[in-house]
């Protein structure tokens, strides 16, 4: 299968390197030789760790080089190519163009894919004559390592492309989840809660961000909130955190921090900037916390900061099942293999117990406000 690649960042890149191991030819493209040189770099150095932990061996790697063709212009990425996945920058105009263009290039059997993590999949496929080949392929980075694909479906996306991108997945041997197309999909929204309510209880003096990540990774996470904020990028968090708040038209649950923005206005973006809510040395390893977080906070205890950012987590699990956005099931796969939480969120409420998630809950909303407000499809479903 030939397998055309729009954009040679961190993502492109990536998903190349997946789809190369897989056995695939691959047509990289990007705005510059020197972009794409920069692509064809991140893959020899992705597939060169493989080599180095004994994972591929030599010919393997030079095998799926050779199979890696630099695609000067969109069209010669997209001529013959059974699948086109775009991995450009996140705008929405810039990604139409894109599509344009891969519309008039690609064959019309061909799938057209966006690895979009935010954008709206159905309003990509406005501008193409059959937008029922459109749809998500959302892969986790690091692309070659993280298995999780979100298959996400637009309004006009024909249940044969949804198929077809799915077994795509499953090739790669790639774990793949469907849903619909709706703001943050899965893993982007469910997880929201557990950078949100941290964020709250910090600015609250609750809590310092030590406390808070040491509780949660005592919770069986493998890292704090702050901590992962700082790996992702504060600016990329708080980006998230601001597009989801616009989305769903202002709703208190995903009210962005007050403290990210102070932050990203200071350019102290986190590990990339030798700072963010920690102090990271030359090699990244943590100094302490950033100064004007050094002073701690009130000690909220543990099981208290577990549960507000556990059970949000949980109730916007169900909103999200409630609005049809995916299965149970699928957001809890998701959201383990995407998230890397210990329990995918369904099966901690049934291990908890419905009723008791919602006595939680309604504790919480009479303390902390609205946010808490159960889910009706929780509701609905602990009064049965």
């Amino acid at each position: 299968m030939i397998v055309g690649i729009v954009g040679a960042g961190t993502m492109g890149a990536g998903i190349a390197q997946v789809c190369l191991s897989a056995g695939h030819d691959v047509r990289l493209h990007d705005i510059s030789a020197s972009a794409i040189a920069g692509g064809r770099a991140r893959i020899e150095d992705g597939l060169g760790r493989l080599v180095a932990r004994g994972r591929l061996d030599a010919q393997g790697r030079d095998a799926a080089l050779a199979r890696l063709t630099p695609a000067p212009t969109l069209e010669a990425a997209a001529a013959g190519a059974q699948v086109v996945i775009e991995a450009a920058l996140e705008e929405l105009e810039a990604k139409r163009a894109i599509f344009r263009a891969l519309d008039r290039a690609a064959s019309a059997d061909a799938l057209l894919a966006t690895n979009t993590s935010a954008l709206s999949v159905t309003a990509i496929a406005e501008v193409v004559r059959r937008p029922g080949r459109v749809l998500g392929l959302h892969f986790f980075n690091p692309a070659a390592v993280m298995t999780l694909v979100e298959v996400v479906a637009g309004e006009r996306t024909d249940p044969a492309a949804v198929a077809a991108g799915t077994a795509f997945a499953e090739a790669l041997g790639r774990r793949p989840v469907a849903c619909h197309d709706a703001p943050g999909f899965i893993v982007n929204r469910v997880n929201r809660p557990f950078m949100q309510e941290a964020l709250r209880m910090l600015e609250a003096g609750e809590a310092s961000i030590e406390t808070i990540d040491a509780a949660i990774v005592a919770g069986g996470f493998p890292m704090g909130p702050f901590a992962l904020m700082d790996l992702v990028g504060v600016d990329v968090d708080d980006a998230v955190a601001r597009a989801l708040f616009a989305a769903f038209h202002a709703a208190p649950r995903f009210r962005p921090s007050p403290v990210q923005a102070r932050l990203v206005a200071a350019g102290t973006l986190g590990r990339k900037t030798g700072g963010g809510f920690y102090r990271y040395d030359t090699v990244g390893r943590v100094l302490g916390p950033t100064e004007v977080f050094a002073a701690g906070g009130a000690a909220l205890p543990a099981d208290e900061i577990r549960t507000r950012i556990e059970l949000a987590i949980v109730n916007e699990a169900y909103h999200a099942a409630g609005e049809g956005v995916a299965s149970p099931p699928d957001i809890d796969l998701a959201m383990q293999l995407g998230a890397a939480h210990p329990l995918g969120p369904f099966e901690r409420a049934r291990t908890l117990g419905l009723r008791r998630v919602v006595g939680e809950l309604r504790r919480l909303e009479r303390l902390q406000g609205e946010r808490f407000r159960v889910a009706p499809a929780l509701w609905q479903i602990a009064s049965v």
